[in-house]
């Protein structure tokens, strides 16, 4: 499995070289044959090639079998005149990456405050609110006036349709469970028609168990019990904020992992920003990306039909539980370790 890795900013380096040293010993472990060829993106490739994404990298990424895409400083990134272009946003939209897969769990050894529960966010990752990939030309979001911003949300019956699809495909291979997110009491055309699709789309697996929450129910009831939730799908910008919220209920937003997914192509992506704050200080939690490597294993594996893929991710996500559940893990989540440290303690199981 040929793997394009593309560090970041901030903390992306130190979390990126993490990664790689888990996914090198799992390679060998279950004989993957794992190549990890790295280049630069964000605020690196901004002062060697004048643009934070590199053209190239498009085509390296098409013909590669899977993308690692550290954290990067998108706020930074204003200006795509002066190649200042958001590579999250870039990936996900060139390589039509429409679902945004986030597990969020619990993990045995560490006190929550919500009991136990295990859970995934399926995400539209294409249009919705999102001003910068909701376009064909330009973008979403209208000046009219000094006074007067107007930002457009797109939602089209092709993207409710195939996220819809993975959702309940997800659903099936896990507890059967299925809750669509919406607002459609109020955004009456755009959920309303969102909720219809995946009602409909719903309607085709009749194992399924399917109920439909108001996204500010949804909010409330994830606080409350999570273990009530088993996958979860949304519109966009409702499943970015349901699944920073389910990450950070499991402990720590380093927790959650994240896939970009499409028909075609895959990028693993953790969960969380850059945290330029604590770069370079040898502390950032790797867990995020790592976990969302171990998805991309997964995924490479089920569609090349390929059962040691699917196998090398799960023993990732058991190795990640057992030294979190040992305190072997950085101190945001309770743990004394660096963010070697901690990649190490992940990798020394995986050797046995």
């Amino acid at each position: 499995m040929h793997i394009v890795v593309l560090p970041g900013d901030g903390i992306g380096p130190e979390i990126t070289a993490a990664t790689s040293e888990v996914l090198s010993t799992v390679s060998e472990r279950f004989q993957l044959g794992l190549v990890l060829e790295e280049h630069a993106v964000g605020h690196a490739s901004l002062a060697q090639f004048g643009t934070t994404v590199r053209p190239e990298l498009l085509d390296l990424a098409k013909a590669a079998d899977g993308l690692i895409l550290g954290p990067t400083a998108t706020f930074d990134f204003k200006d795509e005149a002066r190649g200042e272009i958001n590579p999250s946003r870039y990936f996900r939209k060139t390589l039509d990456l429409f679902a945004n897969i986030r597990p969020a769990r619990t993990y045995p050894g560490r006190i929550n405050r919500v009991g136990e529960f295990d859970l995934v966010v399926v995400r539209e990752n294409t249009e919705g609110f999102y001003a910068d990939r909701n376009m064909e030309e330009g973008n979403g979001e209208l000046r009219v006036t000094q006074d007067v911003v107007i930002s457009l949300r797109r939602i089209t019956r092709q993207c409710c349709e195939r996220i819809a699809e993975v959702a309940c495909g997800l659903a099936m291979k896990r507890r059967k469970r299925l809750t669509i997110v919406h607002k459609a009491n109020v955004l009456r055309m755009g959920d309303g028609m969102f909720l219809d699709i995946c009602k409909a789309t719903a309607a085709r697996y009749p194992e399924l168990a399917v109920d439909e929450v108001l996204v500010d129910a949804v909010m409330a009831h994830v606080v409350r019990d999570p273990g009530r939730f088993d996958v979860l799908v949304a519109t966009n910008m409702f499943g970015d904020i349901l699944s920073d919220l389910t990450a950070e209920l499991s402990g720590s937003l380093g927790l959650g992992g994240a896939l970009n997914m499409g028909t075609r192509y895959a990028m693993a992506q953790a969960a969380h920003g850059s945290a330029p704050d604590i770069a370079g200080q040898g502390i950032a939690n790797p867990v995020s990306l790592i976990l969302s490597a171990a998805l991309l294993l997964d995924w490479h594996g089920v569609r090349s039909g390929q059962p040691r893929f699917v196998s090398a991710a799960v023993a990732i996500e058991t190795a990640v539980a057992a030294a979190i559940g040992q305190g072997q893990a950085t101190r945001d989540v309770g743990g004394a370790l660096g963010t070697a440290e901690a990649a190490a303690a992940i990798a020394a199981r995986l050797q046995t």
